[in-house]
């Protein structure tokens, strides 16, 4: 062995082995699986209170939910230094309360709990409180849409669940009388006075989305609707709720989700983060966990940060395929990392919605910047016309997809505009230098290497691997170095000797 690749070869090793060392400790030490998908599903949600203190003493109040039907609470936790907390329970509420002598500009606070989902789980609920509303009292044209919209939506419902769903498509039908209403008071609102008037158990509950990966969501309004011991959520708006997106009911007993006394500008946002466990270790979350959450982890993070490391965490793994292209295969791409940046669009924007925007704006764009380029402008002031063009062109794409009905389109918004900028520039002096043929070589390979990476990104194996195991960057690191040594020839060069071996 050469003496000058020593150093080399030992910082290989010790990279692979550290990797390695690292996941394995994990995984034995603390039961992470390797493979997903044979584990319980477990929702960590975590609530962000922000306010601003007015230097007087300070109590907030925070709703947390219970174990419901379909989800299991698990464990919780918080992150308040210098605050008291307490949890109280007052007429069959539980909030979390945190106290302060002193809070003095901008405070923040953190929540987190772990919902197990369980489908075959049930909790019963107390019945909403039937009560007249001061809605419906007195006498005024408001009032005579409301009852014309309640006795049309009867007449063509069979029981409590069909009339809050004919009702909501009364509501969306009748735009201009409904405006009128909303004068008066919130459509959520009148759909519950609506529903007690008829002696259907209603309530306004706020509930939350659950999105792997979503990062300062909110609280959502949704009517809870009894019948007898069963109750349905119904999206006020559409009638139906998203099946694909569970929902976890926050606050269900007609209360602020969130009080602050002591404080203004306060605001209310949650991150959430799916995780796959095995049933035997739920057991050891419900011990009290705090910042040996799963050791020293990505895991420790506030999920805010979690779910930004979520994606962060796959770039390696397309700079690696990347590597293997270029190096191995010699596969042209337009800037070295562009198509990992295409990829993470891709995520955002679905493949096909991402393949064509970018056709469509990079395509575009070449035309506009074929035009700057006669105007004989300065290297700035043509990169910026042409950053402004491209904001031009999403825009325009993201209001004909409106106006369509393609709601992917909207996606497109995703795309990074000064990258789509610079990638156009590059492209036209490729194009005056090289002609087009290369450009279109450079584009394709790029579309390609994004393809694929996007394919290794999205894959559910790939994501449950770097997100669980964070040694395993030290493996792909060093990959990546004996890529770096490659001295051979590229496949696609192999083609120049084809005419001798034919021979």
């Amino acid at each position: 062995m050469n003496h000058s690749k020593t150093p080399f070869v030992i910082l290989i090793f010790l990279l692979v082995f550290a990797g390695l060392a690292l996941s394995w400790h994990r995984h034995i030490t603390y039961n992470v699986p390797w493979l997903p998908g044979e584990q319980q599903q477990v929702w960590s949600v975590e609530a962000r209170i922000e306010f601003v203190g007015e230097n007087t003493p300070a109590i907030v109040s925070l709703a947390v939910p219970e174990t419901q039907t379909g989800f299991e609470r698990i464990s919780e936790y918080t992150a308040s230094p210098g605050y008291g907390l307490e949890f109280v329970e007052r007429g069959g509420v539980r909030r979390a309360e945190w106290s302060v002598r002193l809070a003095q500009g901008k405070q923040v606070l953190y929540y987190r709990a772990e919902y197990a989902a369980k489908k075959m789980l049930q909790v019963k609920q107390a019945s909403a409180q039937i009560v007249e509303s001061k809605l419906l009292r007195g006498s005024g044209p408001h009032i005579t849409v409301a009852r014309t919209l309640l006795e049309s939506a009867k007449k063509k419902s069979a029981d409590e669940f069909t009339l809050t769903r004919e009702l909501i498509r009364e509501f969306n039908n009748q735009i201009e009388g409904v405006f009128l209403l909303e004068q008066h008071a919130s459509r959520e609102a009148w759909l519950v006075a609506l529903l007690q008037q008829v002696g259907v158990a209603s309530r306004r509950v706020s509930v939350l989305e659950l999105e792997d990966g979503r990062r300062r969501s909110q609280l959502l309004d949704y009517l809870q609707v009894f019948s007898g011991d069963d109750y349905v959520l119904f999206d006020p708006f559409t009638g139906e709720r998203n099946a694909e997106s569970p929902v976890l009911m926050w606050e269900y007993h007609s209360q602020p989700a969130l009080d602050v006394l002591g404080g203004r500008n306060s605001r209310l946002s949650f991150s959430v983060i799916e995780q796959k466990m095995p049933v035997g270790d739920l057991v050891v979350r419900q011990r009290e966990m705090q910042s040996n959450l799963l050791d020293f982890s990505i895991h420790t993070l506030p999920l805010s940060e979690q779910a930004l490391f979520k994606g962060i965490l796959l770039i390696p793994i397309g700079v690696l395929v990347v590597c293997l292209l270029r190096i191995l295969i010699g596969i042209r791409t337009a800037g070295t990392f562009m198509p990992v940046l295409i990829a993470i669009s891709f995520i955002q924007t679905s493949l096909v919605t991402g393949l064509v925007g970018f056709v469509l704006i990079v395509g575009t764009g070449l035309l506009i910047r074929g035009y700057l380029s006669q105007l004989n402008l300065l290297l700035v002031a043509r990169i910026s016309a042409v950053i402004i063009s491209v904001i031009i062109l999403i825009a325009l794409l993201a209001v004909l997809s409106y106006q369509l009905g393609l709601s992917e389109g909207l996606k497109i918004s995703f795309f990074p505009m000064i990258i789509l900028s610079w990638t156009i520039e590059r492209m036209s002096i490729l194009w005056e230098e090289e002609g087009g043929q290369e450009v279109l070589a450079q584009v394709g390979g790029s579309l390609f290497v994004a393809v694929i990476t996007y394919a290794l990104m999205m894959n559910e194996y790939v994501q449950h691997l770097t997100f669980n195991f964070l040694g395993l960057q030290l493996v792909i690191m060093a990959i990546v170095l004996i890529l770096g040594t490659y001295t051979g020839y590229r496949l696609f060069e192999l083609q120049r000797f084809y005419a001798m071996i034919k021979k």
